[in-house]
């Protein structure tokens, strides 16, 4: 059977490199300034979108599909709508994190709606990988170090379980006015963080890639 392609995004925030790269039947776009990340980095995106307001001009691509400043939606979350359109339900956004504050909000905001939506997304930059779970349950190995925190995004997480790191929780409350998952971290065995209900941010080293598994709980 096919592999269902996943999405590469480069948005126009800050950029340190790709630690995860597209094989040759992923989609890649460039979101606005992203598209000079890409070109850095020797790949050539498959899309270009954006209001390009991050650079200078236009840049000569056969496919460019230009937006107006006055709009909705970040030229990121344009770039997830066009994937999402072209069937991707696995996205690795670099450039997302960094640069503007209200940018990287909006951002973890997207990521969120995408996590609700059952679209495994990772924002990665900034040394870190970021990722949002909701009613799933995933898994890193024993390699894995450094630390990992993990955040309520909305009012509760209800049924948030973390074994395997050095401070565990069973079944617990995580709320959006309490960080009481911040600064975990990796203890040398395989690890899991799960949540039955509600949302969870997720946040640890690039260095550790991601997970090696990744499945969602039927509750």
């Amino acid at each position: 059977m096919a592999k269902t392609p996943s999405c590469f995004i480069a948005g126009a925030g800050s950029f340190d490199g790709m630690s995860i790269l597209p094989e040759k039947e992923d989609l890649v776009i460039a979101a606005d300034g992203g598209y000079i990340y890409l070109k850095q980095a020797g790949i050539e995106p498959d899309v270009l979108l954006g209001d390009f307001d991050s650079i200078d001009r236009i840049p000569a691509h056969k496919n460019t599909i230009c937006h107006p400043p006055e709009k909705d939606d970040t030229d990121m979350a344009l770039a997830v709508a066009y994937g999402k359109e072209k069937g991707c339900r696995r996205f690795f956004i670099y450039g997302g994190l960094g640069g503007r504050l209200d940018h990287t909000i909006a951002n973890i905001q997207l990521l969120t709606g995408m996590s609700k939506d059952g679209i495994e997304t990772y924002f990665i930059g900034e040394g870190i990988i970021m990722t949002a779970l909701t009613q799933e349950k995933i898994d890193f190995d024993e390699k894995s170090s450094g630390m990992i925190s993990v955040f309520a995004m909305g009012e509760k997480a209800l049924g948030v379980t973390e074994t395997g790191l050095k401070y565990c929780l069973d079944h617990a409350e995580l709320t959006c006015d309490r960080a009481l998952g911040v600064s975990n971290e990796f203890t040398g065995k395989r690890a899991e963080v799960s949540v039955e209900s509600g949302t969870l941010l997720l946040i640890w080293n690039v260095e550790n890639g991601i997970p090696v598994e990744r499945v969602y709980i039927n509750t």
